[in-house]
């Protein structure tokens, strides 16, 4: 399948939120076309405009932190290994899981996931860029701004969002 624009704009988000033990089964259908979109590796880096990817982030903000942790968990598999990309999907899919948690009134588990996402984005600001990856996943991301969020992040109204538009 190939990516285009257009292919972004044709996955919609699911149906309903899949929430663990408490709804019947994720509905698959649009995940399996965003996964679908995931090559076997990505080549040097993980495209920020990659449409998988941008799904990914978007269904986080819009609440569907477990279809979000899903697709950036397929994106992190494809991505090189031992680079900066992973670290940042990492992070987001620490967060996106935080998320869930934190909607299971799982108050521990919201601690210890932001606290990794905390360090996952540490790690990667302390990694020097890739002048050579421009359009890399994590030289395009807004690390600085998440990262304020996670710092701030108390509280069952926990709601940590990458704001990316799809």
């Amino acid at each position: 399948m190939s990516v285009t624009a257009d292919t972004l704009t044709s996955l919609e988000l699911p149906r309903w939120i899949y929430t663990p033990g408490e709804t019947p089964e994720p509905d698959d259908d649009t995940l399996s076309r965003a996964k679908a979109l995931v090559p076997a590796r990505f080549d040097a880096f993980v495209p920020f405009d990659h449409p998988a990817l941008r799904y990914g982030f978007a269904l986080n903000d819009a609440g569907f932190f477990w279809e979000a942790h899903e697709i950036l968990e397929a994106v992190w598999q494809a991505a090189p290994k031992g680079g900066r990309d992973r670290i940042l999907l990492r992070a987001c899919i620490q967060i996106a899981n935080a998320g869930l948690k934190n909607r299971l009134g799982r108050a521990r588990a919201v601690d210890r996931l932001l606290s990794d996402a905390r360090t996952e984005l540490g790690e990667l600001t302390a990694r020097a860029p890739k002048p050579s990856f421009p359009t890399s996943a994590a030289e395009r991301f807004p690390i600085t701004r998440v990262a304020g969020q996670l710092a701030e992040a108390d509280g069952p109204g926990l709601s940590i969002k990458f704001g990316l538009m799809a």
